[in-house]
């Protein structure tokens, strides 16, 4: 069969697998991209070459001796690559989800009013107090989510479960406070938790200069579809995280109107 044969003999399910395909390399890419695990990954690719040669030569004892761990390949890469995995599968189904609350929005469901209400007064004071803890240079971190794995976040911290105000993330960033480190959880329009532990990310193309906030801001939006708000203790500037990207010296206008989307 020549070329022409084949391109002839291409269906409507064979461009949409590859286009399929194409997406799904494309979404392990983003997620290695500037990771250590990167290295890893393509230590792997070598390995699986070079066992493709031997195996071709017909090296008995070596294709032997590497069939055995290629007959274990996937067990390994879930070892191996087990938070990148969870990431994998976190951000297609974050990435269904938003086009079903999009479909959600679109059909215009009732409570819309009450909501909008609700969630502009949230971000207003979000936004006002990240404003104060910035002229006092208070550090703080502020992860704002609508994924349903906040439980995770918030179980390492204190649970609140109070509206979001601004008086009170404050006091809670206060340095004296004991609630202070870590990170504070906001799901819609409430304060879950606070003193939270999150994952650090491991990204090497992050600056050398950013402090531990930081890099749990971008850790934090890198497994879920969180955004992250960060106020620096050395020099009281604020950035924002999300998408696994650090923003720096973000305008007060663009957060506001990021949380107005994803506080629900």
């Amino acid at each position: 069969m020549n070329l022409l044969e084949s391109l002839t003999n291409i269906t409507i399910l064979d461009v949409v697998d590859v286009l399929i395909v194409a997406y799904l390399v494309y979404l392990v890419y983003k997620l290695l991209r500037g990771t250590i695990a990167i290295n890893v990954f393509i230590g792997v690719i070598l390995f699986y070459l070079f066992y493709l040669v031997v195996s071709y030569l017909d090296m008995k004892l070596l294709t032997a001796v590497m069939g055995k761990f290629v007959g274990f390949g996937v067990l390994f890469l879930v070892i191996i690559f087990q938070p990148e995995v969870r990431r994998f599968f976190l951000l297609i189904g974050n990435t269904l989800k938003g086009r079903l609350e999009f479909m959600e929005n679109w059909l215009n469901l009732k409570g819309t009013k009450i909501a909008t209400f609700r969630n502009e007064r949230a971000a207003d004071d979000i936004v006002k107090s990240i404003s104060e803890l910035s002229k006092t240079k208070t550090g703080a971190l502020i992860v704002i989510t609508d994924d349903f794995g906040w439980k995770n976040y918030s179980n390492t911290g204190v649970e609140i479960n109070a509206d979001v105000n601004d008086q009170l993330l404050e006091s809670i960033f206060f340095k004296n406070s004991p609630l202070h480190d870590g990170a504070v959880i906001i799901a819609g329009d409430k304060i879950v938790a606070a003193s939270c532990v999150v994952a650090v990310s491991q990204k090497q193309s992050l600056p050398g200069d950013l402090g531990l906030r930081h890099r749990a801001a971008v850790g934090v939006t890198e497994s879920s579809n969180a955004m992250a708000i960060i106020v620096s203790e050395e020099t009281g500037n604020i950035s924002m995280a999300k998408g696994g990207k650090l923003f720096q010296n973000a305008a007060k206008s663009d957060i506001k109107s990021d949380l107005l989307n994803r506080l629900h």
